[in-house]
């Protein structure tokens, strides 16, 4: 990886300080990451769902999942009369969590009636741990009301959430709400049950599957020594497509892996948390359909809300490009300019909010049938501009790592998951351990 100096925006840090105690002020909020606008009655918290009091510590992101479209067959009655059972898999522990919940592409306002957060009692299962089930508030209340386009946060409720595990947060909605928002492909199985089973800790009524998450978008934290958050921005490759199901071989999965152990060593790296902020097919400059919101936004249009909005953010690490070039109309006309404009657009986004990036150069797709020569000169001026320090703060070199010696436009094959564009679980592991993690140090440069 090589880092650039001299580059970057002067830029005021801005320092979110979170205050865990007795009353802590939720509220529903647009899902652009703006703060919360609306205040909401509280009523007095059960003895399970009590917030942590006032601590040392921070809350960090554990997980995360972009919210991409309305997910099809929902557009009427969305999932009414539905538990929807979602396994998240966490990056760091901690001793207290919220949720956050998005109705972004609702066309109405979605009622939650009940809510449910627990530690699972196996991977890839819908049994909870019954010892750790919460029911999830909304401002003191077991319900909630989402207006279409917004998000919300729960309160903080205290239970211990192990690193590295499963975590079940399951929603029911009793009132028909319109289009389900979820983030498909998501290379873990989740459960549905018919009929309110929010509290329900066994898997029995958890019939039916599907590997997508809907409605839940971040899992938060709060951890006693986590430094802060890693947001990793991307498309299908930082998403994990083609990543063996259930195995959270992500490559960002991987990195949060190596990450906790290099910092359980003693080695000098910083205790960060990683969230995934991957989207299958993602672009920089365009959105991948009509609507407002348009489905599968663009990286321009959705930094603020999917990496600024996070807690306590520290880096980024942004890849994306790939699409792009790939789903250009016409490759030949496009600029490599164009797009590297747009990696320079986040970059100086992210220096205002005094965040550090560190970005990738884009991968070989030779064999994928969008390749040509039009596209493959455009990969590699876009990484010439990546390489000679014109775009991120610092780079880890993907290209070079996964690439085929023999055939540079290309993966080595035990890299290739088949379809020549997507890595296989030990590319993707490749892409983990060729990441530098002394690049997650230090703060966005200023300008010299």
């Amino acid at each position: 990886m090589t880092t650039r100096h001299g580059y970057g925006l002067l830029a005021a840090m801005v320092t979110l300080v979170v205050t865990v105690s007795g009353g802590i002020y939720v509220g529903a909020s647009p899902d652009d990451g703006t703060p919360p606008n609306k205040a909401v009655t509280r009523s007095k918290p059960g003895p399970n769902n009590a917030i942590s009091p006032a601590s040392t510590g921070a809350w960090v992101g554990t997980w995360s999942a972009s919210p991409v479209d309305g997910e099809p067959g929902t557009d009427e009655k969305g999932l009414a009369g539905h538990s929807l059972r979602n396994v998240l898999h966490t990056a760091v522990g901690g001793t207290s969590a919220r949720v956050t919940l998005s109705n972004l592409y609702g066309k109405k306002p979605l009622t939650i009636t009940h809510a449910s957060i627990a530690v699972a009692a196996a991977e890839n299962s819908a049994a909870a741990d019954a010892g750790t089930m919460r029911l999830l508030t909304f401002g003191g209340g077991p319900s909630v009301t989402i207006p279409a386009g917004q998000q919300i946060v729960s309160d903080a409720v205290r239970v211990v959430v192990p690193r590295d595990s499963d975590v079940l947060v399951t929603t029911f909605s009793a009132i028909p709400s319109g289009p389900v928002t979820y983030h498909p492909r998501a290379r873990q199985m989740s459960y549905a049950a018919l009929g309110d089973r929010t509290e329900d800790p066994t898997a029995t009524a958890y019939t039916e599957q599907t590997e997508a998450w809907r409605y839940v978008t971040a899992l938060d934290v709060f951890n006693h020594s986590s430094d802060g958050t890693v947001v990793v921005f991307g498309d299908s490759l930082t998403a994990g497509s083609t990543s063996s199901v259930g195995t959270n071989s992500r490559w960002p999965d991987v990195l949060a892996d190596r990450l906790h152990a290099a910092a359980a060593s003693g080695a000098d790296v910083p205790r960060y948390g990683v969230v995934n902020e991957g989207i299958g097919g993602n672009r920089v400059l365009l959105p991948g359909g009509a609507g407002v919101p348009a489905p599968n936004a663009s990286g321009l249009t959705r930094f603020g809300r999917d990496v600024l909005g996070r807690p306590n953010v520290k880096v980024v690490v942004i890849d994306l490009g790939v699409n792009d070039i790939l789903r250009a109309y016409n490759p030949k006309n496009l600029k490599a300019s164009s797009i590297t404009a747009g990696l320079r657009e986040l970059v100086a986004e992210a220096h205002a909010r005094g965040l550090k990036v560190v970005g990738a150069t884009l991968m070989p797709f030779g064999g994928f049938h969008g390749y040509s020569a039009a596209t493959e000169s455009l990969r590699q001026a876009v990484n010439a501009e990546i390489r000679a320090g014109k775009v991120y703060d610092a780079y880890t070199d993907f290209d070079k790592a996964l690439r085929d010696p023999a055939d540079p436009s290309r993966f080595r094959a035990d890299y290739n998951s088949g379809d020549h564009l997507h890595p296989s679980d030990k590319g993707y592991a490749r892409m983990a351990e060729v990441f530098d993690l002394a690049e997650l140090k230090g703060a966005a440069p200023a300008v010299l």
